[in-house]
């Protein structure tokens, strides 16, 4: 199963919600980008992968397109561990995290699609077995920074059925607000690092009374994982992290430092779905939970749900809650009632829509 062609393909696809995203990006967040990577066989088959992209689409295609597909071609596409290890060797020199693994994510994905496809099976079924056919989602809110927009979102959200609603708001009266909407349903806040620890400490009794199930990434950095290890010990509020660590080996180090109670590897930028289900591996022997990190609409999206229905851990699906000029896919999954079903067809269980490709495509 030689591969004989390797494209990338760089798209834009606008969304609408009634904040701007302001905060959560190093500009407004008005659109969706995908750098996604296509892969041809002399077999027939065609794979597809997806590499982490926002803000960030243009160094990832150039990655893939000059240091890595150089060294894909007229490879056996059979032998995912041996290309994964060769391509990781030759771009070492690069960096072994961000842009470097963002682009190996989307190989590992292509080349999982690409096996499981082959085998004429799921992804999930190729990985050990299907053990469930739909997932609760969660619905992840992007950042309003005002506590009636945010509050009006989330009710929106919860009237639709989400089991769960996660924030990005950094301060609390925003959090409250919601939480004065929403009720019972569970709740999370990411504060994507912008707080300090003495803040965080200081919010904590606050935090407790908002009953959060979770609060994700207070401080930065987020790999200092001696000091959230010490926000755990002294706040006693679960704390989430890991949605920028790439490799298993960064996990190994979180959890080895009780930094976490939760974990969460992003398809699209730990590596790929072999070092996600080695993560899984991880958690389960230390006993903490894994939250996948997955605000995508492309094969990293797909692959999120595969993984999560091979793994024995039941797990929430993150959903970003935005409205989408135009879905990826022409039977594109989506939540209903709090649940979605996830796709059973060889590989991801989908192909991209050309005519999504053609209208989107970044020149």
């Amino acid at each position: 199963m030689q591969i004989t062609s390797a494209e990338t393909i760089q798209l834009k696809i606008p969304f609408y919600d009634p904040g701007t995203g302001g905060g959560l990006f190093p500009g407004s967040w008005t659109a969706l980008d995908f750098v996604l990577l296509k892969l041809e066989t002399d077999t027939g088959l065609t794979a597809w992968g997806e590499g982490f992209s926002y803000f960030c689409a243009a160094s990832v295609k150039t990655m893939l397109d000059h240091a890595i597909l150089p060294n894909l071609i007229g490879r056996d596409g059979s032998d995912i561990a041996g290309i994964l290890a060769s391509l990781s060797h030759q771009c070492h020199i690069i960096g072994r995290y961000g842009v470097t693994m963002f682009a190996l994510s989307a190989v590992d994905i292509a080349l999982h699609d690409l096996n499981a496809k082959a085998a004429g099976v799921s992804l999930a079924e190729y990985l050990g077995g299907a053990k469930r056919t739909d997932l609760p989602a969660y619905a992840s809110l992007i950042r309003y920074g005002d506590s009636d927009m945010a509050a009006k979102v989330a009710s929106d959200a919860a009237a639709e059925g989400f089991g769960m609603i996660k924030l990005h708001e950094i301060d609390l009266d925003h959090v409250a607000a919601v939480r004065g909407v929403i009720g019972d349903l569970p709740l999370t806040d990411d504060i994507n690092c912008n707080w300090t620890a003495r803040q965080t400490r200081d919010w904590a009794g606050r935090m407790r009374d908002i009953d959060l199930l979770w609060l994700e990434e207070p401080i930065f950095p987020p790999e200092d994982y001696a000091q959230m290890a010490a926000l755990r010990r002294d706040t006693g509020i679960p704390i989430a992290a890991g949605e920028n660590l790439c490799t298993r080996y960064q996990f190994a180090e979180i959890i080895r430092a009780g930094g976490a109670d939760y974990v969460q590897p992003s398809l699209t930028k730990i590596g790929g779905v072999a070092e996600t289900m080695a993560t899984h591996a991880l958690a389960r022997e230390a006993g903490i939970k894994v939250a996948h990190h997955a605000p995508y609409f492309g094969p990293g999206l797909l692959a999120t749900m595969q993984v999560l229905a091979a793994v024995e851990e039941e797990g929430w699906l993150e959903w970003l809650y935005v409205q989408r000029e135009a879905d990826l896919f022409a039977d594109m999954p989506l939540p209903r009632n709090g649940q979605i079903a996830i796709p059973d067809g060889p590989g991801l269980g989908a192909d991209p829509d050309p005519a999504v490709i053609a209208k989107y495509r970044v020149a």
